[in-house]
């Protein structure tokens, strides 16, 4: 049984072949769930509520993407370096993770999601990290996991190296919520959940997760934890 895995889909004016708008998805999300044993399904984002919709499915992916938009944590846009979402994607993102959370049903959030679930759950984020030794913007660091959490027991080590592309991270924590990774500058990297099933990270493993046993080794323990919610219902 290959369990269903909700992608939620960045809405975009323009996708290559079309002739009006489209909803995309990173091919190296899809393939490293497809890797991991389940079938991804694109979420176009919608203002219908998402109870419903989410009930068809074993788990749930919030990638990367763009910038939360700061009002929605009760800061503000200005002298932002790079662009928001478009409202209707923040929206619906922010009750796909509150919903999921509520219902436990089990998720993977990576970058943009880990964002969106702080946010969701009541914490904020800063807007636009301050450039330190470690390449947030673009490039690879070291993250500490800490010993005995779920991410380090997945990915088999308490130290790893990462694929980064974001410069905004989790400023104060949402609720529910425990840091179980940092990079060296202090910026969180890692979040889970006191009682659900959320595994968060602040990279982007799907960049390399087709040579890097760890990194893939997260989209597989999310289908195992989709496969066993199903099998416990």
């Amino acid at each position: 049984m290959r369990p269903l895995i909700a992608v939620t889909g960045m809405p975009s004016p323009q996708v290559k072949g079309l002739r009006r708008r489209g909803v995309a998805a990173a091919e190296k999300v899809l393939e490293a769930v497809f890797r991991a044993g389940g079938d991804p399904v694109i979420l176009p984002p919608t203002s219908q509520p998402v109870g419903p919709l989410l009930a068809r499915f074993d788990g749930v992916l919030l990638p990367g993407g763009a910038d939360v938009d700061p009002r929605r944590y009760g800061g503000s846009r200005r002298g932002l370096s790079t662009y928001t979402a478009e409202d209707i994607q923040d929206v619906f993102d922010l009750a796909v993770a509150r919903q999921v959370v509520a219902d436990e049903i089990p998720l993977f959030a990576i970058c943009r999601g880990m964002q969106v679930l702080n946010v969701a759950l009541g914490g904020d984020l800063i807007p636009d990290l301050a450039e330190t030794c470690v390449p947030h913007r673009d490039g690879y660091h070291r993250v500490a996991l800490t010993p005995g959490s779920r991410t380090a027991e997945v990915m088999g080590s308490d130290e790893v190296v990462v694929s980064s592309y974001h410069h905004q991270a989790i400023r104060r924590l949402g609720a529910g919520l425990t840091v179980t990774g940092r990079a060296i500058d202090d910026v969180i990297e890692v979040v889970e959940h006191e009682t659900a099933p959320v595994l968060a990270v602040q990279w982007h493993p799907e960049d390399n997760a087709d040579l890097v046993a760890e990194q893939q080794a997260l989209f597989t323990a999310h289908v195992e934890m989709a496969r066993a919610a199903v099998a416990a219902a």
